[in-house]
């Protein structure tokens, strides 16, 4: 997930969720008019997905513990879509921008930037490339000098994704994505994202490797046990991310998960904040397990 606002980390209240404790401050702040919401910026994040004999593991990232915001929670590849993506005619495979467009809600210019964040991130932050020569076909192996090379100028923003394409003579694979999910950062967080989830599957040949300068570790983990460690309180995660976690354990492989994809409700969500005798609620419609109720202290600082 991208980056949010700085601040200090708090134990999490309930299971591993994290839950800033600068939130029930800004909440109360927004509802006083105090707080003017900035307008969320498109993301785009990853769920990528190989098979083992119990069943699909999910790739996951744990975000550095020194990081101000988030530190320490697991997460996927992903991160903000780069607006060059937009008007650059892409080599593309897969279901054509229009029907892009109309899965993700938005129009075609903003679909192709949306899909090419979520290829360019799982490549950026995984090491690992949902593209191919031809419509058909997947690159094998990315881990050489000058994949690497590429790879760095990607992050760096010194080369933009349609310009990797051409150099490389390759298709943006489409079709190996099904958008999954659609979350839109609280309105009372200073950097906000409105993000797609993405599902796909480990292409044949290529491995993934820790190729994030905000990772300190990574993990394929089966959903459900990443579920029962957040349960437990041992894996920290933000509502986004076990949501979608647990809404892959029904499928027993990467392929039946991409199958489904086409099902999947991309509603957004959004946060629901409310101040009610003397207490914070927030809340995500539809997500009843993160309901929170903070009790406020004076202006500074909350008592739970």
């Amino acid at each position: 997930m991208p980056n949010g606002e700085n601040g200090t980390q708090s134990p999490p209240p309930s299971g591993g969720q994290w839950y800033p404790p600068e939130w029930p401050d800004r909440i109360r702040a927004l509802a006083d008019g105090a707080l003017t919401p900035v307008d969320p910026k498109r993301a785009a994040t990853v769920m990528l997905l190989r098979d083992t004999p119990d069943g699909p593991a999910v790739h996951m990232l744990r975000r550095r513990a020194s990081m101000a915001f988030a530190g320490g929670a697991y997460a996927y590849p992903g991160g903000g879509v780069d607006p060059r993506d937009e008007d650059h005619r892409i080599g593309w495979a897969g279901p054509a921008l229009a029907d892009w467009a109309e899965r993700l809600g938005t129009d075609p210019r903003t679909a192709q930037a949306i899909v090419c964040g979520a290829v360019r991130e799982t490549f950026e932050e995984a090491g690992v490339l949902l593209a191919g020569e031809t419509p058909d076909t997947v690159v094998d192996d990315t881990t050489a000098d000058d994949w690497e090379a590429d790879r760095a100028a990607l992050v760096a923003r010194e080369l933009s994704f349609a310009e990797f394409l051409d150099r490389r003579g390759l298709l943006l694979r489409s079709d190996l994505l099904g958008a999954w999910a659609r979350w839109i950062t609280p309105a009372f967080e200073p950097r906000r994202y409105d993000t797609w989830f993405f599902v796909a599957a480990l292409p044949e040949g290529q491995r993934t490797r820790n190729a994030s300068t905000e990772a300190d570790r990574t993990v394929w983990i089966r959903p459900s046990d990443a579920a029962r460690g957040y349960d437990k309180g041992e894996l920290l995660m933000m509502p986004p991310t076990i949501s979608t976690l647990r809404s892959l354990e029904p499928y027993e492989s990467a392929a039946e998960a991409l199958t489904g994809a086409v099902a999947q409700d991309l509603t957004p969500v959004l946060a629901q904040a409310a101040l009610e005798d003397g207490e914070v609620v927030l809340s995500w419609p539809g997500h009843d397990e993160f309901t929170k109720r903070v009790r406020l202290g004076r202006p500074g600082g909350a008592s739970a």
